[in-house]
């Protein structure tokens, strides 16, 4: 246990940013759970502009964060990529000299 006043203040502020953080990282999973599962566009947008959030408030290292959206952006090109296979190549377009 803390023995000044100064230690016992600063516990108190660790507990709430500790309960604050917990809350975030909380948010953030199930966020994640639910765009792995509906893989819809808005769904990934928000998990990754959480995982972004918690890499600036530090709660998350940035390479972690990095790592997660990167998982994430990999369900957006899946996505992507089957629409555009269906459709035929553009044409290229002339050189010019």
């Amino acid at each position: 246990m803390p023995v000044t006043k100064t230690a016992k203040r600063a516990l108190r502020g660790s507990k709430n940013k500790t309960d604050v953080n917990k809350l975030i990282v909380k948010k953030l999973e199930i966020a994640i759970r639910l765009a792995k599962k509906t893989k819809k566009d808005v769904e990934i947008k928000t998990a990754i502009s959480l995982a972004d959030r918690a890499a600036k408030k530090k709660i998350l290292h940035k390479n972690k964060a990095a790592r997660m959206k990167s998982q994430l952006s990999k369900l957006f090109t899946t996505k992507a990529s089957s629409k555009t296979a269906d459709k035929s190549p553009k044409k290229s377009s002339p050189k010019k000299k």
